[in-house]
């Protein structure tokens, strides 16, 4: 990407929209009888959320079925009547009850806020805008003999939205709840929970958590948690590595100071450049210590100055073993380097490298493992893990 390229790419964004999803699988089933389906498109996200009748492998294909089927179709554009009408047509017969049946919330978020939901037989969506459950106006119409409701509104940067399946709603019935939980009850615990978190994933967890607590950890029904969160996106700008040309020192410099959000520098030599240009102190943190991440460092302006190689190779690391499942909690604890630039990385939704391709000579040792040897390779590798998180990255090369 050229400098003029990356200048256009730092114009504010629209509206990123956040998502957070948790399911309880009924108590001795091994699959879920509710599905989710979530589909990134360049102008909104489309979450389907779809309940299977009855519970288990059967409730499984149906919910899958459905939710399938409708996140497709309207991902290509087809209309919500083409949809309902197609599912009908497709899903299996349950041979017991005589009923292809399966539920579905349908929440379309685009990107300049508005936003469009359907739902048939489902618990209706919580819209919590300023942090309190706020009633949309809906308008219910017959789509091949299903009620189906409809509302089109305009959201708000900071608003959220939270589907469920009627097994959160159930969450205690007969047990600690002889009614079960109930939506104005959930409604009100969403409400505390959007203020402490202002994230979907972690809302979505603190409702399954609840949930999980009141089946006294053994669900009585299959139960699912789809939130969305509106909000501006998050930047993140990282320096690494100084310039080939000295010439361009001042080139990197202006980029990392003009760009949006959170900014990073990585390594010694690149911290001295930016300190330099930004005519400013670079001074070394000893409070960071680690046995195996070399110490932070502060320039002021910029929110996190860390080592080079050794530092982006442990933060490759940790978002790998997040990848593979493991815990933010769990991996991104420490108060290092690596840890912390992990989490920043981690957290935001597009992010900038601005790649010096000076040569370190200290890094050619053939006896440093390949990940330290090859500067671009890590870059590389860690872009891709980014990207595959769903990040938007763009590198500049000097």
């Amino acid at each position: 990407m050229t400098h003029s390229a990356l200048a256009l790419s730092l114009v504010e964004s629209p509206y990123t929209i956040e998502t957070g999803l948790v399911s309880l699988n009924k108590h001795g089933e091994e699959l879920c009888g509710d599905n989710v389906v979530i589909s990134q498109r360049e102008d909104s996200v489309i979450a389907v959320l779809s309940d299977g009748l009855g519970s288990g492998v059967k409730a499984n294909i149906l919910a899958t079925l459905t939710s399938k089927i409708a996140g497709t179709m309207l991902e290509m554009g087809a209309n919500l009547d083409e949809v309902v009408e197609t599912v009908g047509q497709t899903l299996p017969i349950c041979k017991v009850r005589g009923l292809a049946y399966s539920t579905f919330t349908i929440m379309q978020a685009f990107r300049d806020g508005r936003v469009y939901m359907a739902e048939f037989d489902n618990p209706s969506v919580f819209y919590l805008h300023r942090g309190r459950v706020t009633s949309l106006p809906r308008t219910e119409r017959d789509i091949a003999g299903k009620k189906v409701k409809e509302c089109h509104f305009q959201a708000e940067v900071g608003d959220f939205l939270v589907a469920i399946s009627d097994g959160v709603v159930h969450a205690g019935i007969g047990a600690v709840l002889n009614l079960g939980w109930q939506w104005p009850n959930v409604a009100n615990f969403l409400e505390k929970a959007v203020v402490q978190e202002r994230n979907a994933a972690n809302v979505a967890r603190r409702l399954g958590d609840i949930c999980h607590r009141l089946y006294a950890g053994k669900p009585g029904d299959d139960a699912t948690i789809v939130a969305l969160h509106i909000r501006r996106p998050r930047h993140v700008t990282l320096a690494v590595g100084p310039p080939k040309n000295r010439h361009d020192d001042h080139k990197m410099a202006q980029l990392l100071e003009a760009a949006p959000g959170k900014k990073v520098v990585c390594g010694g030599t690149t911290s001295n450049i930016i300190a330099r240009e930004w005519k400013t102190n670079l001074e070394v943190d000893l409070r960071s210590l680690s046995p195996t991440i070399p110490p932070l460092g502060r320039i002021s302006g910029v929110d996190l100055v860390t080592e080079g190689i050794i530092t982006i190779s442990g933060t490759l690391e940790k978002l790998k073993s997040l990848h593979e499942g493991k815990g933010f909690g769990e991996v991104l604890t420490g108060e290092d380097g690596a840890s912390l630039l992990a989490a920043m990385l981690w957290g935001s939704d597009e992010i900038h490298f601005l790649v010096g391709g000076a040569i370190n000579p200290a890094h050619q040792n053939p006896e440093l493992p390949l990940g330290l040897g090859l500067k671009e390779q890590v870059i590389a590798e860690l872009t891709h893990c980014l990207e595959k998180a769903g990040k938007t990255v763009s590198v500049t090369l000097f």
